[in-house]
């Protein structure tokens, strides 16, 4: 299990109903590709957030798979459309089966 994994989540708390509104997603993970030496010469390990997904009131928001290239602490900013009261689900799949999630609100009215 990768240490010191934080997911940190920014959505607005209340909105209009049908309003756009942003929403900022940023994990804290080392994200090594595996392509990386020690000082011994050891090939360090795979180790990335490979999965992330949003849903909200069980509908899919969005849905990316990962590669090595993505950087440390992968952040993702985007747009969704919010027709009514509910919860966001954010959901990040590790090389090693762990799986963080969060969960965010918004009141709509």
């Amino acid at each position: 299990m990768a240490e010191n994994v934080k997911p940190r989540v920014r959505v607005p708390k209340t909105a209009s109903a049908g309003e756009v509104i942003t929403i900022k997603t940023l994990i804290s993970h080392q994200m090594e590709s595996g392509q990386r030496k020690d000082k011994e010469g050891n090939v360090i390990p795979r180790s990335i957030i490979n999965h992330f997904s949003v849903t909200f009131n069980g509908a899919p928001v969005i849905d990316v798979d990962m590669e090595p290239a993505i950087s440390t602490n992968p952040y993702f900013e985007f747009e969704a459309t919010v027709p009514e009261s509910g919860e966001f689900v954010f959901t990040w799949q590790d090389d090693d089966g762990s799986v963080y999630e969060d969960k965010q609100s918004i009141e709509v009215s």
